[in-house]
Order: structure tokens, then sequence, then C-alpha cells
């Protein structure tokens, strides 16, 4: 089973709860809930929609202001356990 360590329920830190609800969820959800999240949000960067553009709750998950959509993954990974 290739793809079992991408539906494993993972737990979002306090800082990605905020974002994608506290209850244990697979990578695969966490990323798209995420993407609702920067939709509804606004938060694409317009002129590289490549980039995230952090607002108060992103930037407590990413430590930065403005991340690329490849960095987001990675960096999300340290808020799942």
């Amino acid at each position: 089973m290739a793809n079992a360590a991408f539906m494993k329920e993972l737990t979002p830190s306090t800082e990605l709860a905020k974002i994608v609800g506290p209850k244990p969820l697979p990578r695969t959800e966490v990323v798209k809930k995420l993407w609702v999240y920067i939709k509804k949000n606004n938060l694409q960067d317009p002129k590289n929609k490549r980039n995230i553009n952090g607002d108060a709750a992103l930037q407590a998950v990413f430590g930065k202001p403005m991340v690329n959509m490849f960095e987001m993954t990675k960096l999300i990974s340290k808020h799942l356990s």
C-alpha cells in the first residue's frame, strides 16, 4: 500500500488548527483545506500565483510573510504529528 503514508491522519499544531481545524486529518486534506483558506481570503499573489501572502494565521504556521506553493507543503509538515 504505497499511499498509506498520505492517508495517515495527523494532528495539526495549535497554529495550523486555527486554519484547518483541530481534528486529525490526512496530509492531503490539510493541503486541500489550506488552499480553500488561501483562496477564500484572497492570499495568492496576484502577479505570481505560485506565491502565497500569509495573513497572521498563515504567518504563524509558515514563520514568514510569503511562501511559494512548493515550500508550503514542507513548512506544514512541521505542524503535523
